[in-house]
């Protein structure tokens, strides 16, 4: 269980940002609908 967690915690070190990214995207897309053109500039940020 251990070396499972900590596993979990090494890929999300490593993938933080676009992690964040794609969460924070994703939550904004449900609380204010989907809008085409916010999440094609926001997905070419996981690029930078």
């Amino acid at each position: 269980m251990d070396a499972a967690i900590s596993s979990i915690k090494l890929v999300f070190a490593k993938y933080r940002k676009p992690i964040v990214i794609t969460a924070g995207i994703t939550i904004l897309n449900l609380m204010f609908g989907f809008d085409a053109r916010f999440t094609i500039i926001n997905l070419l940020w996981l690029l930078v």
